[in-house]
């Protein structure tokens, strides 16, 4: 499983990356999680706003940042 957020660094996009990070780890899921903060690569998935979080390369969501439940519910659907 490959899970990428996309985002150029903010505050948002650096607490989804963190958040996605800690429900890999307590709930075991063995996945590599990328940062991508390439904007020519968030124009490959239709992204006008970070940040975004992409799961075996379908959009999860983007501009927020889910709750915990949420992020491991995209998970999951991506196992």
């Amino acid at each position: 499983m490959i899970i990428k957020v996309l985002g150029s660094g903010c505050s948002r996009c650096e607490k989804l990356f963190k958040k996605v990070n800690e429900v890999l780890k307590e709930n075991n899921i063995n996945a590599e999680l990328i940062k991508v903060d390439d904007i020519r690569e968030f124009a490959k998935y239709g992204i006008m706003m970070t940040p975004a979080l992409v799961i075996n390369e379908k959009l999860k969501c983007s501009i927020n940042v889910p709750a915990d439940k949420q992020i491991l519910k995209y998970i999951s659907e991506g196992l």
